[in-house]
């Protein structure tokens, strides 16, 4: 800025304007005191624009100075002024974390078992995420089924004995690759823990869970087909002890005494109260064997008793203190979706524990009920549910295979004797 204040302003060209280099140059031909007064009125003139030139550049030099502190101040602002705070991004939601819901989709009527081991040791249904939104990730593999296989059931040593039956493949893959439960109905106090003992292992081995039914109680079976049973209830507590005895410790579902609660009727009133004092003594004796044993409590099932009196039957047989909650539908024909109603029922008639579930027998319900008085291996039956602990249904632990399909009621063959006819109209439906 100093540069523009200090420099000359140079004359037009052709102008009158002189340059201030000198008083006397340029003025010709004067002289006496006429040139004095010219010379000296001439000298005041050139004074005067000499003072007005010298204004002009101050003038110009204090605007130039202004202009310059002015930009100057400008320019410090400029490098000087606190930057406006920028805002803060604007964060995207993180992705929501599914949470685990009490219903997953109830598993379709299938001859492939719904797989996944439960999360804790007790077999009720198991809770489900809510579907996540959809991601590229591939899914996760269904989980396994959590029930025992027994290797060295009847279905299964038929299975290896008649490799050229030509039902072999569909009794295979329809019945014999299924779990299903393990019947205990020799009364041998001196054997039945080692039995007990070798099927626990074996499920433990697989990390599977074993459904294992004690049918030794005394009158079983009113003096029907299945006939049999310790002699009296102290034979019988013995009996249970030693059953106990190879529980082990690992989960177990134990289905105590089909059919002891709802056909107790046929027995006096005596005995039938011993009886319920030995299902009592027996469920409690298991549960104090192996805390992750499950004990189920006969329930009948829904074409038999009402709710209310086989509930009133329960809870005097011990059930609500002695056991985990009722089976029904053992080696019946009853729909799961009635069976389910009604095992809902008798719960609620019961009243409590909250605890309590049920367990339902889906092994030959698949075309629902025979005719009635049809019940001895009747025709036009037809496989169930296939078993699971995934039932997605409240209160409803899981759906069993209790009466292993094939082994005959007594009419195609021996009570409890494999028939493969009979099996394999089970699986043909």
């Amino acid at each position: 800025m100093a540069a523009i204040g200090s420099a000359r302003r140079r004359p037009a060209e052709g102008s009158s304007e002189r340059t201030n280099d000198g008083a006397g140059k340029g003025v010709r031909g004067v002289s006496g005191i006429h040139g004095k007064r010219r010379t000296t009125h001439r000298a005041r003139r050139r004074g005067a624009r000499r003072h007005g030139l010298l204004a002009v550049a101050s003038a110009v030099v204090a605007i130039g100075a202004t202009a310059g502190l002015i930009e100057a101040g400008q320019d410090v602002r400029r490098t000087t002024a606190v930057p406006e705070p920028t805002p803060p991004p604007v964060l995207q939601p993180l992705p929501a974390v599914p949470t685990p819901t009490a219903a997953p989709p109830t598993a379709s009527p299938s001859a492939v078992p719904t797989t996944a081991p439960p999360p804790s040791p007790r077999p009720k249904a198991s809770r489900t995420s809510a579907a996540p939104a959809a991601t590229s990730a591939a899914p996760a593999p269904a989980p396994r089924n959590s029930l025992f296989r027994d290797p060295g059931s009847q279905v299964v040593q038929w299975v290896r004995a008649n490799p050229d039956d030509p039902r072999r493949p569909l009794i295979e893959s329809r019945i014999a690759a299924q779990p299903a439960a393990v019947w205990f109905a020799q009364y041998n106090p001196r054997q039945v823990a080692a039995e007990v003992r070798a099927v626990t292992r074996g499920a433990a081995a697989a990390g599977r869970t074993p459904v294992l039914v004690p049918y030794a109680i005394p009158d079983r079976d009113c003096g029907g087909a299945s006939q049999g049973g310790a002699p009296d209830g102290a034979a019988y507590d013995a009996w249970i002890r030693e059953f106990a005895k190879g529980l082990g410790a690992g989960p177990a579902i134990v289905i105590l005494e089909p059919d002891a609660i709802a056909l107790s009727d046929c027995l006096t009133a005596g005995a039938r109260a011993d009886g319920f004092a030995s299902l009592a003594r027996a469920g409690a004796t298991l549960r104090a064997a192996n805390p992750k044993a499950r004990v189920y409590f006969d329930g009948g099932h829904s074409g038999w008793h009402p709710a209310s009196k086989q509930a009133a039957a329960l809870r005097a047989a011990g059930v609500t203190t002695s056991g985990d909650g009722i089976f029904t539908n053992v080696a019946n024909f009853r729909t799961t979706a009635d069976e389910r109603a009604y095992a809902r029922q008798v719960l609620a008639a019961l009243g409590g524990p909250f605890g309590l579930g049920a367990v339902i027998d889906t092994s030959r319900n698949g075309n629902g009920a025979p005719p009635p008085g049809q019940w001895c291996d009747p025709e036009g039956r037809a496989l169930g549910q296939t078993p699971t602990t995934r039932t997605g249904e409240d209160r409803i632990d899981a759906y069993l295979w209790v009466k292993l399909p094939g082994e005959s009621d007594g009419c195609s063959a021996a009570p409890g004797a494999f028939s493969p006819e009979y099996a394999h109209g089970l699986a043909t439906g």
